[in-house]
């Protein structure tokens, strides 16, 4: 029977150490990450990814987080810097950035998501945390890491794996665990073409999240060895994983709603394509990610904005969003916007028309401009007359990039335009 008891998880929580690996390239977005990294790329309106793991560990009661950074992290680590240094240092309490430095070879960065653990044990053994709690930097949820952690030492686990219940069909992107009736690990497959199932249910399969907790003292000996081990890639997926479910005991913790016991909202926003209907999904009259959850704030940095304005009320010029998210500071002057999400600083000017876009902070979009089914990166300005994603073809002789799904993304370079600032 799971332990419900507050003070039992927060004294659990209060004794984990958080470590955000945020050190993705994130290439599938293609040039959306051309000068920045995956988790630092924006998402609804007013967030980057990094928030939304960063939010679960504040909200489910860990206040000791590092971050580790590595690929083009300079956006990355202003906004931390703006955005979350609000935790007091004589309380114990702070976020932590941990670029790649080369603290054990002088030649070498971070390897893989095991590496780069392993070049800061020094810092770890520092804080001298019970508990490791291991986490992506670049996914979209909301989950209470407290009822993972007390799954973890209730089941008496050396590691415990947060998993998802997806169909065999997806299974096959992710790495998946074999479990017998205990939960416990029996074994696992990277991206496997043929996904073993759980038992009981011969259409689900279990993957991996991303997500691990470990006993500190485990941790530390299982990354030493792999750090030894010629060959390795030092990965906990391909490495770590399959190399101690066999001698120790591993165990899977499935990500559920709380409330309902349903597969809960979990996204890899790792392409355009999802990237795009991850954000628009926001729009939604019932969204499957609540933003509007008191009980679980999404925290970020927040800057000081006047309110979105809509001006001009003519029948053929009339400032107006339908069916859309407009953050601050945002202008909608005599132009039409619909089922579209628009950052902070946005500006759409006379007779314009959006629709069914992803709109970046601080971009311009022109006099007389068409944009439909698109992403448009930070600091665009869009000439007057501008036509994107009326025609693929046309998008992409015009240097733009088209997703398979049929999404143009725009950057301020595909426009011939020098943006300079942090992204």
């Amino acid at each position: 029977m799971p332990h419900t008891n507050p003070r039992f998880i927060s004294r659990l929580t209060r004794n984990t150490l958080a470590l955000i690996l945020a050190g993705g390239r994130g290439s599938r977005l293609k040039q959306l990450t051309a000068w920045r990294s995956k988790p630092a790329v924006p998402f609804g309106g007013k967030f980057r990814i990094i928030d939304f793991p960063l939010s679960n560990c504040i909200n489910s009661g860990i206040r000791r987080i590092g971050v580790l950074t590595q690929y083009k992290a300079h956006s990355l680590i202003l906004h931390i810097q703006k955005g979350w240094g609000f935790l007091r240092g004589e309380f114990g309490e702070f976020v932590e950035l941990w670029p790649a430095q080369q603290r054990v070879a002088e030649t070498a960065w971070y390897a893989g998501t095991a590496d780069a653990v392993f070049q800061n044990l020094d810092i770890i053994r520092d804080h001298d945390p019970e508990y490791i709690l291991i986490l992506a930097g670049d996914h979209i949820y909301k989950m209470d890491y407290g009822a993972m952690i007390a799954h973890h030492v209730e089941t008496g686990a050396d590691m415990t794996v947060g998993c998802l219940e997806v169909d065999v069909e997806r299974a096959r992107e992710f790495g998946v665990m074999s479990v017998d009736s205990d939960g416990r690990v029996r074994r696992f497959a990277e991206k496997p073409a043929n996904p073993e199932t759980i038992p009981g249910q011969p259409e689900r399969c279990l993957a991996s999240m991303g997500i691990y907790v470990f006993n500190r003292g485990f941790l530390f000996e299982q990354l030493f060895k792999d750090a030894d081990m010629p060959g390795s890639s030092h990965d906990f997926g391909k490495d770590i994983i399959p190399n101690v479910i066999k001698l120790y005991r591993v165990m899977a913790y499935t990500f559920r709603d709380p409330r309902s016991g349903d597969q809960a909202y979990w996204r890899d926003v790792g392409t355009l394509d999802a990237f795009w209907e991850a954000n628009l999904e926001l729009i939604g009259v019932t969204p499957p990610l609540n933003l509007y959850d008191q009980n679980w704030p999404i925290w970020t940095y927040q800057e000081q904005l006047p309110p979105a304005k809509f001006v001009f009320d003519d029948d053929d010029r009339r400032g107006m969003a339908v069916d859309s998210m407009v953050s601050g500071g945002c202008i909608i002057s005599g132009a039409t916007v619909r089922h579209s999400l628009l950052f902070s600083n946005v500006r759409v000017n006379s007779y314009s028309q959006v629709s069914d876009s992803v709109i970046l902070p601080d971009v311009e979009i022109g006099r007389n401009c068409i944009v439909r089914k698109a992403i448009v990166d930070r600091f665009c300005q869009l000439p007057e007359g501008t036509r994107i994603g009326l025609d693929p073809e046309a998008d992409r002789r015009a240097g733009f990039h088209v997703s398979e799904g049929g999404v143009t993304l725009v950057t301020p370079e595909m426009l011939g335009q020098d943006a300079n600032q942090v992204r």
